[in-house]
């Protein structure tokens, strides 16, 4: 079976090493996933770089100012000031290549002055300028100039007169590229400029491997190629306006085709209305940039997923591909499928004890622990989004067609497990985490139902297995003190629990979805549960942006550890879905508000993380310069808090749909049009007492308790 389409080679970022191969699939019949030296050992240590350690990790290139323009597979990142200097990330890339990496302005030999910057559109940024041809003709400007540019390489520069006499302006373009790959950027090893040749009405590049041509409407009145300058000599009478456009294209590619293009995309055209501001402009941010960071399986292309995030990690990642597919369900189920039939082909078969596995790299966790393996909670989590698909609308025969797979996926559960109740992550010898139990756990019931539903055996040995999971769980993995106790959040080796508070413990939380809109069991009985919901809503946790990935009071506590103290866009809106279904929404509407006031603050484009700082009066989150934004499950996690808002529960095969929203209404009323159950446009309205009415659904469905 041929694999989804292959990430670029570099996916760096702080939750990864520095470098993996194209698509991180496993290195060996022995190991799911690439060795890491961090991955042995039985302590589990905080991990220490010795001071002579001769070859530290390259520093990422900044991201978290930059405007990044993203309609994969064609990006494009700048900064505030609109040119384009080669420094850095600037510059456009198509196919993970940099086509572009500099293109500077000039008007009669000034660079203009930048005064505003904006996102536009996920895959569209504007730039404005302004420029003046004396000092001696007082303060006001005589051209504003406007730049808009695309994620697929094209650029209009507009020049506007707002001087009251006509203007002869030279207008000079410096360009060029370095064609290096962004792995080559991230890790500062891109080499230098290439040499330009005229083409045409532009400028051409090539090291020999590749080529990227420059075209510019009206062509340039000259060019020189040794400077990569192209020249007009415009005239600008008074209030007139004058444009050139640009066009970098590999040599001889057409337009770039990119998913979210497609004449049908996977997502419904959902909107919210609300007492709350902030509300709509997160879901229409949401869904743009899940639409921007759509790829298409080159060999299947019906089949679409999402990347995991940009600039760093723009192919598959497996597990952040389910995730996401999973929280954007309210919006269709076309991407949930399409992303779990793009993984099914990639799927371990055999015989061995990795068959069933779904490969997927390893991902650093923090100082505290070793890397974990996404491939692990990939294989735990696609019968999960599989069973919730269903409960959405997912027709029967696409879930049939996906149910091997799944039955795969649990078969190797259960062998994962051997003789005993938990799951090691990395797998077969890693420490036992908190969070790779409950994903466990969940798979086993919520595949249990879906193989009942089918008649397919299995059912009753993963619950019989989830029981006694159940019952060794909340005995080897609670901590008892004087506080009330806290889940551990893993057991080493040895059998030593770890007992640090970290945001892994929301997944004990996160049930998964059953029949008649209820959730399955979980791991921690009721009174546990409550502490834990004090814990995560208590200061420790909350930092007033969301929820800490560590807690504050912890000795390894960093407030940009990526799990040591940074807040997790996905982890906290996981935590918000769990608290409010568990009923503590005080809790849950704590983390959700600071979670929209961080939304705000980023322009409704949320990070997939960002500084644990304690939020203060008047202040503002602070990002993490090395965060994907957007990011796919930051993205999506927006559709997940809304959804929890109103909660709506859909189980399509009993057509029924129930509704339980957060009684306490944290954001006032509340209006959700154009979603998606069972095929059909679907929309809510919760009041301001906390009470929903189902405005628009399917013939079919039937309102549920």
């Amino acid at each position: 079976m041929s694999p989804p389409t292959r990430p670029p080679a570099f996916e760096a970022g702080p939750d990864r090493p520095p470098r993996h191969g194209p698509g991180a699939h496993p290195a060996g019949p022995a190991d799911p996933v690439a060795r890491h030296p961090q991955s042995t050992g039985a302590t589990y240590a905080p991990v220490r770089r010795p001071p002579s350690a001769p070859h530290p990790a390259a520093q990422l290139p900044s991201a978290h100012t930059a405007l990044i323009c993203v309609a994969l597979p064609a990006l494009a990142v700048s900064t505030e000031q609109g040119q384009l200097t080669g420094q850095g990330l600037e510059g456009v890339y198509l196919d993970g290549r940099r086509v572009l990496s500099r293109c500077r302005l000039r008007v009669a030999g000034r660079e203009p002055l930048a005064v505003q910057a904006r996102m536009v559109t996920a895959d569209r940024a504007h730039f404005v300028a302004t420029w003046r041809s004396s000092a001696d003709q007082g303060p006001d400007p005589d051209v504003v100039v406007e730049r808009t540019r695309h994620a697929d390489g094209t650029e209009r520069i507009t020049l506007r007169s707002a001087a009251r006499r006509p203007l002869r302006l030279p207008v000079e373009i410096a360009l060029g590229t370095d064609l290096a790959d962004m792995g080559a950027v991230a890790s500062g090893t891109a080499g230098p400029e290439l040499p330009a040749s005229v083409h045409d009405s532009g400028m051409r590049w090539s090291d020999g491997t590749a080529t990227s041509v420059l075209t510019a409407d009206p062509p340039p009145t000259d060019a020189l190629a040794s400077a990569g300058l192209l020249r007009w000599e415009i005239e600008l009478p008074p209030g007139a306006t004058r444009s050139v456009e640009l066009r970098v294209r590999p040599d001889g590619a057409g337009p770039v085709r990119t998913a979210a293009r497609g004449t049908t995309g996977p997502f419904a055209p959902a909107r919210a209305v609300s007492d709350d501001p902030r509300v709509a402009p997160l879901l229409r941010t949401s869904l743009a940039d899940l639409q921007a960071l759509l790829l298409r399986d080159p060999t299947h292309p019906g089949d679409v997923y999402v990347a995991a995030g940009v600039p760093w990690r723009c192919g598959m990642a497996p597990a952040e591909a389910l995730a996401t597919a999973r929280m954007a369900l309210p919006l269709g189920t076309r991407l949930a499928a399409g992303t779990m039939r793009a993984l099914a082909r990639t799927q371990l078969t055999g015989s061995g004890t990795l068959s069933g596995l779904i490969p997927g790299p390893r991902r650093h966790t923090g100082v505290l622990l070793p890397p974990s393996c996404t491939g692990v909670e990939a294989t735990l989590l696609f019968p999960v989004l599989l069973a919730e698909a269903r409960r959405w609308g997912l027709p029967e025969q696409e879930t049939e067609e996906l149910l091997p797979a799944a039955e795969n996926c649990l078969r190797w559960l259960r062998t994962a497990t051997g003789s005993g109740a938990y799951v090691a992550d990395p797998f077969p010898d890693g420490p036992l985490r908190c969070e790779t139990q409950a994903h466990a756990h969940r798979a086993a019931l919520l595949g249990a139902d879906l193989l009942d539903a089918y008649d397919r055996p299995g059912g009753a040995g993963l619950r019989q297995w989830a029981q006694e999971l159940r019952t060794v769980f909340r005995d080897d993995f609670w901590i008892d003190d004087r506080a009330g106790g806290r889940p551990a959040a893993a057991r080493t080796a040895d059998g030593r629990p770890l007992p640090h508070l970290g945001a892994g413990s929301v997944h004990l939380l996160d049930l998964g979805l059953l029949g008649s809109g209820g959730f399955a069991e979980g791991l921690l009985d009721k009174v546990r549960t409550e502490q834990l919901a004090r814990l995560l809503g208590g200061p420790a946790m909350d930092s007033g942006w969301g929820l800490r990935s560590l807690g504050a009071k912890e000795a390894v506590y960093n407030p940009f550890g990526h799990h040591a103290g940074a807040v997790r866009v996905h982890e906290t809106a996981v935590a918000v879905a769990g608290l409010a279904a568990a009923g503590y929404d005080k809790e849950a509407a704590s983390l959700l508000r600071g979670l929209l006031s961080a939304s705000d603050a980023f322009g409704g484009r949320l990070p997939e993380m960002y500084a644990g700082e304690e939020r203060t009066a008047g202040g503002l989150p602070v990002p993490h310069p090395a965060a994907c934004r957007p990011a796919a499950t930051a993205a999506a996690a927006g559709v997940l808090l809304l959804n929890t808002l109103a909660g709506v529960r859909p189980d399509v095969p009993a057509g029924t749909v129930a509704l339980r929203p957060i009684r306490s209404a944290p954001l006032g009323e509340i209006g959700l049009t154009g979603l998606r159950v069972a095929g059909a446009p679907f929309s809510v309205r919760i009041g301001r007492l906390g009470l929903a009415m189902v405005e628009e659904a399917a013939e079919e469905l039937q309102l549920g308790i």
